[in-house]
């Protein structure tokens, strides 16, 4: 009791300043620690199906990758010597504003550097989507030994992509067909599905 009969109040601060400055502290550590459960809570692309060869899984995650941040379409692609990855890249024609920027196109620059060398004997190159006439003739140049992809030339055209009208000025495939070998395909289906039902821009 003070002097004049009033209870004295024990619960206020002695120093109303730091006082002040520890609850600014404690809210921004609280909102710091909603801001990371949200992130750690926000929704990835997830497939149903995952495909049976790691490469092509590894080309599937790139795609993925890509489509998630709006670069490009579908087609995520890894290239591979004796067993080890030595390039991957992703469609990024959107983003980069590059009609030549696919994911094969993307996959043979990133081979070339890390390899130092234009030419990528020895290497087989999986894609998620068979190769369009450019990136085929990109893989002929680069010497790689074998094109392994999942969804076909008619299913790129499902997904609103040009490939069969340019295959059919070219005369078609038949002249590779020991060269390119379909694997996953159902699969990469699930990533095209996945990409039709995704915000994107069409080109």
């Amino acid at each position: 009791m003070d002097s004049f009969g009033k209870k004295k109040r024990t619960d206020l601060p002695k120093n109303p300043a730091k006082a002040l400055l520890a609850s600014v502290i404690l809210l921004f550590s609280m909102l710091t620690a909603a801001g990371c459960a949200a992130a750690k809570e926000e929704p990835r692309t997830e497939l149903s199906v995952r495909a049976q060869n790691a490469y092509m899984q590894l080309a599937i995650d790139e795609a993925l990758e890509g489509i998630g941040l709006q670069h490009g379409g579908p087609f995520g692609c890894v290239i591979v010597r004796d067993g080890k990855v030595v390039g991957q890249g992703h469609n990024r024609v959107v983003k980069d504003n590059d009609p030549t920027c696919h994911g094969e196109v993307a996959a043979i620059r990133d081979a070339g550097e890390k390899l130092g060398t234009f030419d990528l004997s020895g290497c087989e190159l999986y894609t998620t989507g068979e190769p369009c006439p450019m990136c085929l003739c990109a893989c002929l140049w680069a010497n790689i030994d074998k094109v392994y992809y999942g969804c076909t030339i008619e299913d790129n055209e499902l997904i609103g992509f040009r490939d069969e009208d340019f295959d059919e000025l070219f005369g078609g495939r038949d002249a590779f067909a020991d060269y390119l070998v379909c694997i996953d395909r159902e699969a990469c289906l699930a990533l095209f599905d996945a990409y039709l039902h995704m915000e994107r821009t069409n080109y």
